[in-house]
C-alpha cells in the first residue's frame, strides 16, 4: 500500500504513520534501526528495492530524502515544497518506507526533515547510494548516524572518491567498494590458512581503472602481508572490477583470477585447478552485510587510512625506480 501526501510536512507524515499503525496497516514493533537514504530526485527506486530486500533480515524504518542533484540545478528557483509517500505492506518488504521529495529551500536542511520521523531509541544508518558529501560524518545526515555508508563506485571519479575517503574517514564510515571484497578476502584467507604455511614474498593485483575495490584489495593485502604489491589498473571496454590476484611463495604461485562473470579460477602448486563461484555482490547483499554491524569497522578504517596511502607510496617508489 502506498499513501501519497503531496505538499506536506514532517508533522503530517508522522500523524499519517500513527493513523496507519492504528488501522493495522503498519507496525513499528520489532524495527531494529532507521535507515536514512540520501538520494537524487528520480533515482530512488533501486535503493528502495535494495532496502526492502534487506529489511527481511533487518526490520527497519526506511526514510528516503530525495533532492535535486546539485544546488545549481534549478532547486533554488522552485517553491519550497515536500511531497511524501508512505509505503507499507507489500510495497515495503518487512519495513515501512517514507519517501520525502524535497524541492527548493525545503531541501536545504535534510536533518530537520527526518528528525521527527526517526524511530525512538534505535540506531540510525545513513546511506548515500549516489554522490556522497565530501566528509560524510560532518554532513547534516551523517551527524545523526551511527554508521555512514558511501559507494565510491557510484561517484564520477571512483578512484578520486576513494582517496578522498582516506582523509575524510571517521569511525563509523564504510564504503560498498570494501563490502564487495568480502568474498575475495575470505577466499584468499582460506587459501593461505592451508599448508604449506609459507610467507608470501610477492603479490600482484589487477583490475579495472574505475574499480576502487581493486585498490582496496591491494591495500589490504599489502597491509596484512607486509609485502609491496605490484598493482595494475587497466582501462578499456573489457576491464571490469577485480581481474585477479597472484601470491608468490617458495613453493610456487597461488593464482585467483576471474576472467568470466561470477566464476573465478583458483590455481595452486601441486593441486588441481578449481573453478569457484565468486559473484559480484548485489546492492542488496552489500547493504545487508553492512547492516549486520553497527559498531565501527576497524579493519576498513585501518585499510582506508593506512593501507591506501601506503599503496600510493609504494606505487610512487616503483615508478621512481623504473624512471
Amino acid at each position: 500500500m502506498i499513501v501519497d501526501l503531496p505538499d506536506t510536512t514532517t508533522s503530517k507524515v508522522s500523524k499519517a504513520l500513527v493513523r496507519l499503525r492504528e488501522e493495522g496497516g503498519a507496525v513499528a514493533l520489532g524495527r531494529v534501526l532507521t535507515l536514512v537514504i540520501a538520494a537524487t530526485l528520480g533515482h530512488e527506486e533501486e535503493a528502495i528495492e535494495a532496502a526492502n530486500d534487506a529489511s527481511r533480515e533487518h526490520p527497519m524504518r526506511v526514510i528516503v530524502v530525495s533532492t535535486e542533484s546539485a544546488p545549481g540545478s534549478g532547486a533554488e528557483k522552485r517553491e519550497p515544497r515536500v511531497d511524501a509517500e508512505i509505503r507499507v505492506g507489500g510495497d515495503a518488504g518487512a519495513s515501512e518506507v517514507i519517501v520525502l521529495r524535497a524541492y527548493g529551500d525545503a531541501a536545504s536542511d535534510p536533518e530537520s526533515l527526518v528528525t521527527g520521523l526517526l524511530l525512538p531509541d534505535a540506531p540510525v544508518v545513513a546511506w548515500w547510494p549516489g554522490v556522497a558529501p565530501e566528509v560524510p560524518a560532518e554532513s547534516p545526515l551523517g551527524r545523526i548516524a551511527y554508521r555512514r555508508i558511501t559507494d565510491a563506485s557510484a561517484q564520477p571519479d571512483p578512484q578520486a572518491a576513494l582517496h578522498r575517503l582516506c582523509s575524510s574517514y571517521h569511525p563509523g564510515d564504510t564504503d560498498f567498494a570494501w563490502t564487495r571484497l568480502t568474498l575475495w578476502r575470505a577466499q584468499l584467507a582460506a587459501v593461505l590458512d592451508q599448508p604449506p604455511y609459507e610467507s608470501v614474498t610477492a603479490v600482484q593485483v589487477a583490475g579495472a581503472a574505475d574499480s576502487p575495490s581493486t585498490t582496496l584489495l591491494a591495500a589490504w593485502l599489502q597491509l596484512q602481508l607486509q609485502v609491496t604489491v605490484d598493482y595494475e589498473l587497466t582501462r578499456g571496454p573489457l576491464a571490469n572490477g577485480i581481474r585477479g590476484v597472484h601470491l608468490t611463495r617458495a613453493s610456487g604461485v597461488i593464482s585467483l583470477e576471474r576472467d568470466v562473470p561470477d566464476i573465478a579460477t583458483l590455481a595452486q602448486p601441486g593441486q588441481p585447478t578449481q573453478d569457484l563461484t565468486l559473484k559480484r555482490r548485489s546492492l542488496r547483499d552489500c547493504l545487508s552485510d553492512e547492516l549486520r554491524r553497527l559498531d565501527p569497522d576497524e579493519l576498513y578504517g585501518e585499510v582506508i587510512t593506512r593501507g591506501v596511502p601506503g599503496l600510493d607510496e609504494a606505487v610512487a617508489e616503483q615508478a621512481g625506480v623504473q624512471a
